[in-house]
């Protein structure tokens, strides 16, 4: 579906990044979609999966959402801050990866939220005239950085 990798591990464990310039200003728009909700909208019905419930109870629930929500908050802007950073890098350290990462888990799960995207979704199958055609792609280029990201940094274990 896509051209050659984007991402592999370099021999001195940095992860290698080789992001054509329209990459990297779509990966910096994606962020800066998913920071503003973050930012401006916590509530927004497609952030609920960065913030699943802690407790099937309720009123649990909302205790654990008081406690840890600011610090989930303060850790996806930090990751996405960190992808609108260095999307222009040719190299990333073992931090910065982990950032990018979490970044883009963070912008599929939004992504796959807004989309309705389910496990039975085959996205080699969507119709051209499919009104989420654009938005799809966006969201499988995501999954398939994704996994050359996983790959790179897997190449230690």
């Amino acid at each position: 579906m896509f051209p050659r990798r984007r991402i592999q591990r370099a021999a001195s464990g940095t992860v290698r990044l080789r992001l054509p310039e329209q990459e990297q200003e779509l990966l910096r728009g994606v962020c800066a979609e998913v920071r503003f909700l973050l930012d401006d909208n916590p509530d927004d019905p497609d952030l609920h999966r960065l913030f699943p419930p802690g407790h099937a109870d309720p009123e649990r629930a909302a205790e654990y959402q008081l406690l840890v929500r600011q610090e989930l908050l303060d850790g996806r802007a930090r990751a996405l801050a960190t992808v609108e950073r260095t999307a222009d890098r040719t190299t990333l350290d073992a931090d910065e990866a982990n950032a990018w990462l979490t970044a883009l888990n963070n912008a599929r799960l939004v992504l796959g939220t807004r989309l309705g995207v389910t496990e039975e979704l085959d996205l080699a199958r969507i119709a051209a005239n499919d009104p989420r055609e654009r938005e799809l792609g966006v969201y499988a280029y995501l999954t398939w950085l994704q996994e050359q990201l996983i790959e790179a940094l897997a190449g230690d274990a």
